[in-house]
């Protein structure tokens, strides 16, 4: 009884404490707010020249929220929008139909299908010249999307040049839905595949009526694919981890500062999928609720994560109101897989003396274990349990690319071929390729390549150590030969700009179905996971840590190169 007393003193004494220092802190928050309107108040009333208010309250709130993350932001009114498509709805009023610029005119990139731009044979290629009768010229990304949404049923006319031709279209908006499941069904081998790419408003859901048409096939494996995924609304990622584990099991912690925002979600129904081999695609560019996915399922011994190390946000945000209709995003917590591992990569609350922010060194990554034993570490992102190499494209792609070269080729293509017999077997012959390369004869896809960057950076290293004099002409001569060897880069790089150009022409056919099908023949990462499923015994070696993919060392384990 006495110890009890104690130990009631002691969280009574912690409680008045935090109270205490919550006191003060509200106090400093006041002064401060007081400091601040009285400043305001006076440079907008004395200062020499005109000031805009608005423009330098921005300034101020930018400025404060600069110095914690970028994830934490003002949205002003005008913004609450796109914010809104962006982080929570997958729904607006449009024609479905994406845009890019090509020397400041606007041309359609690409259409989707079943919309209403598809609907009225708008097509990739065509140049946008006007919406309703509002000349495009001149216009930047934000009026465009602003001129072509709008409520549902109401109508857009568009005027669009093809191939010489002015077309004057009439479309009705209609609500346009960018699904978070962008593709799903099995592949060779009996294998189910889901395809997420992000987590908005009912993501959950979506993964789940894929994952039912799945098990009508009674699968040999599922591929969840999370490469690119940026993440979104935490809630959805648990309720995807609950199809495949069972019911009260821990998922995800967030911790914050503030008590009420330290939460525990566990599962919450029984699983979908319990037992059916699974296996989880993510790369750098997999982020957040992504990694929340892949790290719980890996924590809990109940996917093989395969592909590149994640973007490693382990930061969770949450949105308040503020006058005038404004929003704020705050970071208000740390998230923690079953493990107990946080995987944030950057301390945002220890900058260096240039205020970046930098990652945590391996050496110091702490080791967690997994239900199973397995070892597992913290921050840098998740780890995958099979590493394959990240395909990397060469400055000649790139250039290609930023140029809008494919672009160009893929609507001459389709031009000249009005169909195309199978998205999934599709590949460019050699002639094809060869017609490409022809077409780029009287083009600009100038380009500085990697040995050229080196060269540059070795020149003025000589030149800095003053020895440049002595070594200028073998510089010069090996720079004479690079640009000889450069000229061969499209035939050495033959393979890599192919695949790219096919992905553009494929989608002129069969829209963006057609990109993820097509891409399939090419996918090292689902080709590791579809080798794996027809060895169940290496499944359960990796699972419980065995043989050469236990960790010995190194966060990394099986290692395959994409050559």
């Amino acid at each position: 009884m006495k110890r009890l007393r104690i130990s009631l003193i002691i969280l009574a004494f912690g409680a008045i404490s935090a109270l205490l220092a919550f006191k003060d802190d509200l106090f400093l928050v006041s002064k401060n707010l007081d400091i601040f309107a009285s400043l305001y108040k006076e440079i907008n009333i004395n200062y020499v020249e005109e000031t805009n208010p608005s423009d330098l309250m921005r300034t101020g709130i930018d400025s404060m929220l600069e110095g914690l993350d970028p994830y934490t932001e003002y949205i002003p009114e005008s913004e609450i929008e796109d914010y809104k498509l962006k982080y929570i709805s997958t729904q607006y009023g449009g024609i479905g139909a994406g845009t890019l610029f090509i020397d400041g005119n606007l041309f359609v990139n690409e259409v989707t299908e079943g919309n209403p731009a598809h609907k009225q044979g708008v097509k990739a290629g065509d140049q946008v010249i006007k919406i309703n009768g509002i000349e495009t010229k001149g216009k930047d990304r934000a009026q465009i999307s602003q001129l072509l949404r709008g409520p549902k049923g109401s109508t857009l006319a568009l005027t669009l040049l093809r191939e010489g031709t002015t077309l004057n279209l009439t479309l009705t908006r209609e609500e346009i839905k960018q699904p978070n499941v962008t593709y799903s069904g099995m592949l060779d081998g009996n294998i189910g595949y889901i395809k997420l790419d992000k987590f908005l408003e009912n993501a959950g859901q979506e993964v789940r009526e894929a994952l039912e048409n799945i098990n009508k096939n009674n699968p040999k494996g599922v591929i969840l694919d999370l490469r690119n995924n940026g993440g979104g609304i935490l809630q959805e990622a648990v309720k995807i981890v609950n199809l495949f584990v069972p019911k009260d099991v821990l998922v995800v912690i967030q911790k914050g500062r503030n008590p009420e925002k330290t939460i525990k979600y566990t599962t919450v129904s029984q699983p979908l999928s319990p037992t059916v081999p699974l296996t989880v695609l993510v790369n750098g560019s997999s982020a957040s609720a992504s990694e929340i996915v892949a790290g719980a399922l890996q924590d809990l011994d109940r996917a093989v994560i395969i592909g590149q190390r994640s973007f490693g946000k382990g930061l969770v945000q949450q949105t308040f109101n503020l006058p005038y209709n404004s929003l704020v995003k705050v970071t208000v917590a740390k998230y923690y897989t079953p493990s107990g591992r946080c995987i944030q990569a950057l301390d945002y609350a220890h900058k260096d003396e240039n205020g970046k922010a930098e990652k945590m060194a391996d050496s110091l990554m702490k080791a967690f274990g997994t239900r199973a034993g397995r070892t597992v570490y913290n921050a840098n992102g998740v780890y995958p349990d099979i590493v394959v190499e990240a395909n990397k494209y060469s400055p000649i792609t790139v250039s290609l690319a930023n140029k809008n070269l494919f672009f160009a080729y893929a609507n001459a293509y389709r031009k000249a071929h009005p169909s195309v017999p199978n998205a999934k077997a599709f590949q460019l012959s050699d002639a094809d390729y060869a017609q490409f390369v022809s077409s780029l004869a009287d083009k600009d896809y100038s380009y500085v390549s990697k040995t050229e960057h080196l060269l540059a950076d070795l020149t003025a290293e000589a030149e800095h150590e003053n020895k440049l004099p002595a070594v200028k002409a073998d510089l010069d001569a090996l720079r004479t030969k690079m640009l000889g060897a450069k000229k061969t880069d499209l035939i050495a790089h033959k393979e890599e700009i192919r695949r790219v150009l096919e992905t553009q022409i494929i989608s002129r056919y069969y829209f963006e179905k057609g990109k993820v099908e097509q891409a399939f023949q090419y996918d090292q990462e689902v080709g590791r996971a579809k080798a794996l499923f027809n060895n169940q015994g290496q499944i359960l070696a990796i699972l419980k840590g065995d043989g050469n993919y236990k960790t010995i060392g190194s966060p990394l384990r099986s290692t395959t190169s994409n050559n």
